[in-house]
């Protein structure tokens, strides 16, 4: 069989949708969410589970509430027989009314910012007490950090903050045992969170439009002059929070510790890194602000040749043979075997799961029996690092779905899946990517990289 080649050459960009409105989770994804949650509770013998959240940590307590709770701490208590107990903090306490199942209400004024009204004060203890976690056997803690380590019991290892782990303990009756419960969220082949119906789908690909179509108008506003926080006013949309730290870095990253794009100007040649990412998508791209190879660094010639173009044959590799069934360790070793780590120095799991989260928990790492499955959203997470040369970047999020759920999409959500049909018609007829019929792009963007971004007519494509 003959071998395709990569080539930079002059292609169409792909379509982008600015005017998609958001899809909201209706009431029969929630109450499925639940069950999903209780059936996993009830295989593993939990009496209940303790879920925490914060803004940054708040992905398992969403799952359920539909609502993080922003500036201050939440805990959800979900028991065995579908119970849930809700503790908040000061301006938090209206959420209540508006969660996503019905839910008992508890003040911990504790959870509230410092120095606010601490009337009600009571012992977190007590209150997990009144809650009903008192008579409970098997307890679950869930943070957001599955602890996959080799070392000691990781069952033990809790992330949520000291007070409250200890006033967990201190609540429990004796012989009751503890653990870290994460895993009935994000882990392995029983994760209620690691598959998503047509629904979730939908309401994801929101998200994983909108950070597309601004990777591709920040890409289109490249030139030299352009502020760092022009472009960065590009990666931003529709007032809707971002899930990473927004990056448009000209020349060298990371001065004075900075991560946030400032009004440092594009030079002729620097490299540039830009991403954004909102729930359900990430998009990233690296390069040179040039229009051609004649125009790279003299110690970075051959960057075409060594960097950019074995990356790009890596992604079209990955979107070629990723299927539902296959297991996450071969997933890796392809990736190794086309971009092998030792020369390209690589060195995080090549593709991970996204949800409200842009990284949740991957399948994909070495000897991983885990099998793809459909519903699955995964972000192409390759990252070349070659000593001496800058990088380069395409990350995008797609999703995997079996026959069912793609009529389940076509029949739903039309318009949404006119977007997904012309995705990948791009990818097929315009980059020469021969998709895997399990695959559904989510983003508009996937596998469209400029690796030099004055050339705007111009990008790496797979050619016979």
């Amino acid at each position: 069989m003959k071998t395709k080649r990569v080539e930079l050459v002059s292609v169409v960009p792909p379509a982008t949708f600015p005017q998609v409105a958001p899809v909201m989770l209706t009431a029969e994804t929630m109450a499925a969410r639940r069950d999903k949650v209780l059936a996993r509770m009830r295989a593993e013998n939990f009496d209940a589970l303790l879920i925490y959240a914060d803004k940054e940590h708040g992905g398992n307590f969403e799952y359920l509430t539909g609502f993080v709770p922003r500036f201050e701490e939440a805990l959800l208590l979900l028991e065995a027989d579908g119970k849930a107990t809700i503790i908040l903090g000061n301006e938090n306490l209206k959420m209540a009314q508006h969660a996503r199942l019905p839910v008992q209400q508890l003040l911990c004024p504790y959870f509230s910012l410092p120095n606010q009204p601490m009337d009600h004060e009571k012992p977190l203890d007590e209150l997990f007490v009144a809650a009903g976690l008192g008579n409970k056997q098997k307890v679950g803690l869930v943070g957001w950090k599955m602890f996959t380590g080799k070392i000691g019991n990781q069952e033990t290892l809790f992330d949520l903050p000291y007070f409250i782990v200890e006033s967990v303990k201190k609540s429990l009756a004796t012989g009751a045992i503890l653990i870290n419960a994460i895993p009935l969220f994000i882990g392995g082949q029983a994760g209620a969170r690691t598959t998503n119906n047509a629904n979730e789908l939908a309401h994801y690909e929101y998200g994983a439009n909108l950070s597309s179509t601004c990777i591709m108008a920040a890409m289109n506003s490249v030139a030299v002059g352009v502020k760092e926080s022009d472009l960065g006013q590009q990666l931003t949309a529709e007032g809707q929070y971002n899930t990473v730290v927004t990056i448009a870095a000209t020349g060298r990253r990371f001065e004075h510790a900075n991560f946030y794009p400032t009004h440092k100007v594009i030079q002729q040649g620097d490299p540039l890194s830009l991403t954004t990412a909102y729930k359900g998508g990430l998009s990233s791209r690296t390069g040179f602000a040039i229009a051609d190879e004649s125009e790279l660094p003299a110690n970075q010639s051959d960057y075409l040749a060594r960097v950019a173009k074995p990356y790009y044959r890596a992604v079209a590799t990955w979107l070629e043979n990723i299927h539902i069934g296959m297991k996450g360790g071969e997933l890796y070793s392809l990736i190794e075997q086309v971009l092998p780590k030792k020369d390209y120095g690589w060195h995080l799991n090549p593709g991970h799961l996204v949800a409200d989260e842009e990284w949740m928990s991957s399948p994909v790492y070495p000897l991983s029996e885990q099998q793809i499955r459909s519903g699955m959203m995964l972000q192409i997470d390759i990252i070349p690092s070659v000593a001496g040369y800058t990088g380069v970047s395409a990350e995008e999020c797609v999703a995997v779905a079996d026959a069912e759920l793609q009529a389940n999409i076509r029949q739903e959500y039309p318009q949404l899946w006119a977007r997904i049909t012309q995705r990948r018609e791009y990818l097929k007829t315009v980059l020469n990517i021969n998709l895997s019929d399990d695959v559904i792009p989510l983003s508009n963007t996937v596998a469209y990289l400029r690796p030099f971004l004055l050339a705007k007519d111009k990008a790496l494509a797979m050619r016979d």
